[in-house]
């Protein structure tokens, strides 16, 4: 078992960042070399902008290259939730910027040949107790409605349809959503920011930001430039003058793990449909296949850090939640299991925006694949000018009370979501 991301492992390496010096002046430098740094660095250079992206590892290494590769449309919470809390207006206008997430991904796949596996196969809600099925259909009728006529529930009759599971009552489908290789997406968007003219600092971690009299000054080991303007699409970066984000933010480790390839028989039995799949509980399990034919199967595993000793137990912990769906992949070989940070703001939306002249990006919360790469974009317009288009800009956000960046209460929260997920 490899204890590494599929993704990376096998998308081919990134090599077209820049070993000269980094210094000089740039219009904008972006941090973060992920799905937003990079979306936003093709749209800035596209614009005519000098752009220096600067990543504090490699490529996608972070969060972009270690989810599951999901595209999905629609947000994570229940739409009833949201349009009672926000409005169906508010609502509907959030639910729509998830969809342009993904008709963006599909553009730029087109447009920059970017070879990813972009299919759309749509995603499966499968509701883990009855009365989740009551809650989805709820939901479901109020999205038809208002925002997505084509989502549409299936019932437990004909699940078997969908998944070759007994464990789910039902679920609730979104047609929409999408499936891709991300790490080939990934870093086929950092090769065509690359092309378009964006240079790229691998190994550059940004360690200060200085307010000078014609932008700002951005420090690294690797040297120092000044910017007109600052994107940071950092995440939860634990490096660098980060604090005010640190206190929004919470990093929550995801796990993933991989198996070896399917037989056919296999994949027509347990996912004929080869859905997007996540589940109604409060320590979610989601799945689908790889490109290759492997089940790819994540969850909160563990609220623990990532270590070799540590991913291993994980892959354990998830391997067993994933017989517990599919019974007969119980003696299936697990080939890759890796760790991958997610991060989590309090409500589990985003945001984005601009603050003493820096502007970030951020806080995607689990769903980034396709709003990360929508946020670059949009961001690359409101520095351009045009606040107007960014679908976060009127929300808030406070630090979290008694939160400065080291989060002590991730076991009891996992602990009360475990118990949740038992009675409720």
């Amino acid at each position: 078992m490899k204890l590494t991301s599929y993704w990376l492992d096998t998308s081919q390496p990134f090599n077209e960042g820049t070993s000269k010096p980094l210094e000089g002046h740039y219009d904008v430098a972006v941090v973060g070399g992920g799905l937003t740094g990079f979306s936003a660095a093709l749209t800035l250079a596209k614009k005519g902008a000098r752009v220096a992206l600067l990543e504090a590892e490699r490529i996608g290494n972070a969060a972009s290259g270690r989810n599951g590769g999901m595209c999905n449309n629609g947000f994570a919470q229940n739409y009833v939730v949201m349009a009672g809390k926000h409005g169906k207006p508010a609502a509907n206008a959030l639910y729509k910027a998830f969809d342009a997430g993904v008709d963006m991904v599909e553009r730029l796949v087109q447009e920059e040949k970017i070879d990813c596996s972009f299919s759309r196969v749509g995603k499966l809600k499968l509701a883990a107790k009855p009365e989740h099925y009551d809650m989805l259909a709820r939901s479901q009728e109020l999205l038809a409605a208002n925002v997505d006529p084509g989502t549409r529930m299936i019932a437990r009759a004909d699940l078997r349809d969908e998944v070759g599971t007994n464990r789910y009552y039902g679920g609730l489908l979104f047609p929409k959503s999408a499936s891709m290789h991300v790490g080939r997406f990934v870093r086929g968007l950092a090769t065509a920011a690359a092309r378009r003219g964006a240079e790229v600092y691998e190994n550059a971690p940004v360690m200060a930001l200085r307010k000078v009299a014609d932008g700002h000054e951005v420090e690294t080991p690797r040297g120092k430039i000044a910017a007109r303007q600052v994107l940071l699409a950092s995440g939860i970066s634990q490096v660098g003058p980060l604090g005010w984000i640190r206190r929004r933010i919470v990093p929550v480790r995801a796990f993933l793990v991989v198996t070896e390839p399917l037989s056919p028989s296999q994949l027509e039995r347990l996912m004929p449909t080869r859905r997007n799949v996540v589940d109604t509980r409060n320590l979610v399990v989601y799945w689908r296949l790889t490109p290759d034919n492997r089940m790819l199967f994540g969850g909160r595993a563990r609220f623990a850090v990532s270590n070799p000793q540590s991913d291993e137990k994980s892959g354990r912990i998830l391997k067993a939640a994933m017989v517990e769906v599919y019974p007969e992949l119980a003696d299936i070989r697990i080939d890759y299991c890796w760790g991958g940070m997610v991060d989590m703001t309090r409500d589990g939306l985003p945001r984005a925006g601009e603050r003493n002249g820096i502007y970030y990006s951020m806080g995607y919360s689990g769903h980034g694949t396709q709003m990360s790469t929508l946020m670059g974009s949009i961001m690359a317009d409101v520095m351009d000018g045009r606040p107007d288009l960014n679908p976060w800009k009127d929300f808030d956000w406070p630090a979290i009370p008694g939160y400065f960046g080291r989060p002590w209460f991730l076991p009891i929260l996992g602990a009360y979501y475990r118990m949740k997920d038992l009675v409720t």
